[in-house]
């Protein structure tokens, strides 16, 4: 039931309050998707679902048993107390040393959508918020994030710089500067480089330029 709970809150993006209400009728797993009804601002939305949520699911539900609801989760053959799953969330967390709760996966999962290129208001839509302020507030990008994207487009840049600033063949000692700034260029574009060793390369061409 954790695992099953844990995984509709991080990749499914799920509000707490709505893996607590999520019935039996609202899972389509042949479509890998589910419907929040009622979600925050009394309106119903489709929810996509992984390959690793469906799963998660289904193990639960092979275990669950019988109840007197059609909640999918059930404790102790009853639907959920309020505030059950975070809880158990929380002090899953503890037992890791990682500060875990229900609304942090829910910001994990919106924040990794926005890094891997997922668009802002798909993410809305999926999130079932109203405002794109909303959808800001959860949708920070991470340093890393910002650095590569800073690299990518550098790395462009200095590439354009080479070409318009390479000597003519018939230069003679040109040649040289310009063999050594093509070699930069490849080592750069080396994606497993460290960050420090990036920047050294970056001042090196900068003092081939000048």
């Amino acid at each position: 039931m954790d695992r099953a709970a844990f995984y509709l809150l991080w990749h499914a993006g799920l509000r707490v309050s709505e893996v607590e209400e999520l019935r039996l009728e609202d899972l389509d797993f042949g479509d890998k998707k589910l419907i929040v009804r009622q979600g925050k601002g009394q309106k119903d939305r489709s929810v996509y679902m992984t390959a690793v949520v469906v799963s998660t699911l289904q193990a639960y539900l092979t275990m669950r048993g019988q109840g007197s609801s059609e909640h999918v989760f059930l404790y102790r053959n009853r639907a959920l107390s309020k505030d059950l799953v975070r809880s158990r969330i929380k002090s899953a967390g503890k037992r890791v040393k990682v500060a875990c709760t229900p609304h942090r996966l829910r910001h994990t999962c919106a924040t990794q959508l926005l890094n891997a290129g997922c668009r802002v208001t798909s993410i809305q839509k999926f999130l079932g918020h109203k405002s794109l302020k909303a959808t800001m507030v959860y949708a920070r990008i991470h340093d890393h994030a910002v650095a590569e994207d800073y690299y990518t487009a550098m790395e462009q840049v200095e590439q354009r710089l080479a070409l318009q600033t390479a000597p003519s063949a018939g230069e003679g000692n040109g040649n040289n500067g310009q063999e050594q700034m093509l070699t930069l260029v490849e080592q750069l574009s080396d994606p497993e480089l460290e960050d420090d060793a990036r920047l050294k390369l970056v001042d090196q061409m900068r003092s081939l330029l000048a």
